[in-house]
């Protein structure tokens, strides 16, 4: 196999790999933007209702398990305004995931710079929050969305060199 050959597969995977985490970002746009409407119009009572049901399994299996009651005291003292915020944050990031997919998929030049802006934004703001909370997800996050910016930086190295030819 030639040089170009082996360059042009690796380009076609590492394309694949670029549409593969844009469209789960989409999606987990998507996903966040529901919930944050969810959030803000089910009532407290609701939620409530919600999380004992979801762990009331788990808690059953282990009373003390540190999620499920986690996630119990969590909506017990939800607050209006903690509940407001959480839903815009929510509807707002989620938006902006999308639109900016959208942008990613259409091929607009301008929606690389801006998701990368946006991705180094939330990746300073993880480490920031990782200092608090010394979360191994938070680092998992940060990993996947460094890999997520170098796909889409490579994405666009590429699309601009093709609209200069």
């Amino acid at each position: 196999m030639d040089s170009r050959n082996s360059a042009g597969m690796e380009r076609k995977i590492e394309h694949r790999l670029f549409l593969l985490s844009v469209w789960s970002k989409g999606i987990a746009g998507l996903v966040e933007a529901i919930g944050g409407l969810l959030l803000l119009f089910i009532p407290q009572t609701g939620l409530n209702a919600f999380v004992i049901a979801l762990t009331a399994p788990e808690l059953a299996e282990d009373p003390t398990d540190r999620v499920a009651t986690l996630l119990q005291h969590i909506v017990h003292e939800l607050t209006a305004d903690t509940k407001l915020f959480a839903s815009g944050y929510l509807i707002v990031h989620g938006l902006i995931k999308v639109f900016l997919v959208a942008g990613l998929l259409g091929g607009r030049l301008w929606s690389y710079s801006v998701s990368l802006w946006f991705l180094a934004v939330f990746i300073a703001y993880q480490m920031y929050r990782f200092l608090f909370t010394h979360s191994l997800w938070l680092i998992a996050l940060t990993f996947v969305d460094l890999i997520v910016a170098f796909l889409i930086w490579r994405e666009y190295q590429v699309r601009k060199q093709n609209s200069s030819t």
